[in-house]
């Protein structure tokens, strides 16, 4: 493993999953529910056969239970990178802490936070 791959894991996964964002976005433009931009994602990720899981529940695990409540990623792809999808004004600091907490939980190493609510398409990268 050099040391790119070490600091920045996932790095071409993570540009190709921005790219079909950004089609996304530049196709769609800013102002539509989270969930019309999913359904685009889901398209674009289907018709380049990227595999990935939409909406994956996790479970929450204390000591020596599963917790009631769980959580469900908007996207895992391939196993490896947490995609979450917003559509409002600013990615907020509740945002990266949702993103963290979801990296431990699933063990993903990597997490893109995207923001379709603005002009310009916004993401940001998490690293665990």
């Amino acid at each position: 493993m050099n040391f790119l791959e070490k600091d920045y894991p996932y790095q071409d996964e993570s540009y190709e999953i921005i790219g079909l964002c950004m089609e996304v976005h530049w196709v769609l433009g800013p102002g539509l529910l989270e969930i019309v931009y999913k359904d685009a994602l889901e398209y674009e990720l289907k018709s380049r056969k990227i595999k990935f899981e939409r909406e994956k529940k996790y479970e929450v695990e204390y000591k020596e239970i599963i917790l009631p409540h769980h959580f469900y990623a908007d996207f895992v792809i391939n196993n490896k990178i947490i995609l979450e999808i917003k559509a409002q004004t600013g990615v907020a600091n509740e945002h990266y802490a949702q993103v963290i907490n979801y990296l431990a939980i699933s063990k993903c190493k990597v997490g893109l936070i995207v923001n379709f609510g603005e002009k310009s398409l916004v993401h940001k990268r998490v690293v665990l």
